[in-house]
């Protein structure tokens, strides 16, 4: 049986940049002393959600990935020897900027990354258009030490064809970072990515915010962040309100049996989609 131990850290992140990664660091230390071989953080984990408000100010907290916080935290998995999965507001150049995610090895080798392809601008808080430029690298998967790894960032858990695109690729564990609130997503939380999982025969790794950050004072992060296996059953699942490091044994074996079983990538027809890639008034 080939198990990977996996964790997902949920945290609120209403503080300044420093603190927010001190924070996180020693959250991924307490995963690491559990035992955890691959470690995800929540998307933009480094400070509060900001797109709740459309202000310049923001674009000062983007880096490029040779930047201090992707330095520090290859740092911090080289430390512990595991991988990490670190979403943060990547700068490409001034002006353009992206909400990204990159796959640390275990030996502090950084794997790639992936940027946020579907970017909401979703009233009344998610204005993510006044701040990141979609997408421009695909849908990879990284062979890393723990398996082959995806990436979803929050709002691409809404449409089927990512998640279809990494199962094609042969992802075993796909990561979704997110900021998600209980006004507007809540009931699609447990119901979209299982779906997915399900679909394509892979295990999900959903990580949310907990509680109230400034700007975005008017909602609260609901957590929830949980792990859900190929058959779509939720293995563990952290609670709604408070910070927490959620541990989870990952049977990677069960991919292969759920795949032999539901023959869903064999009885694609793929022929048949093709209005699917065309451009719809």
């Amino acid at each position: 049986m080939t198990t990977v131990r996996a964790a997902l850290i949920q945290a609120n992140s209403n503080m300044d940049k420093a603190a927010a990664i001190d924070k996180h660091v020693a959250m991924i230390a307490d995963a690491a002393a559990k035992g955890a071989k691959v470690v995800g953080l929540q998307e933009i984990f480094f400070g509060p959600y900001f797109c709740a408000e459309q202000d310049p100010k923001w674009y000062a907290t983007a880096e490029p990935d040779d930047g201090p916080t992707i330095t520090r935290m290859r740092e911090v998995a080289r430390q512990h020897g595991i991988v990490l999965i670190v979403p943060w507001y990547e700068e490409e150049q001034p002006g353009v900027y992206y909400n990204s995610a990159c796959v640390i090895e275990a030996d502090g080798t950084v794997l790639g990354k992936y940027r946020k392809t579907h970017i909401p601008q979703v009233g009344p808080c998610f204005w993510e258009k006044f701040y990141f430029k979609p997408g421009n690298l695909g849908y990879p998967v990284f062979d890393s030490s723990v398996g082959k790894i995806g990436l979803i960032i929050c709002y691409d858990r809404h449409f089927p064809e990512v998640a279809r695109e990494l199962g094609l690729q042969g992802a075993e564990i796909v990561f979704n970072p997110s900021a998600t609130v209980a006004s507007l997503s809540r009931y699609l939380w447990e119901l979209e990515q299982p779906a997915h999982a399900v679909a394509n025969g892979f295990f999900v790794a959903a990580s949310n915010r907990v509680g109230v950050e400034a700007p975005l004072n008017s909602a609260t992060f609901y957590g929830s962040s949980y792990f859900c296996s190929p058959r779509g059953k939720i293995l563990a699942q952290a609670s709604d309100t408070d910070d927490e490091v959620l541990v989870c044994d990952l049977d990677l074996d069960e991919i292969r049996e759920v795949r032999d079983t539901w023959q869903f990538l064999r009885d694609r027809r793929p022929e048949t989609y093709s209005d699917l890639a065309r451009l719809l008034p």
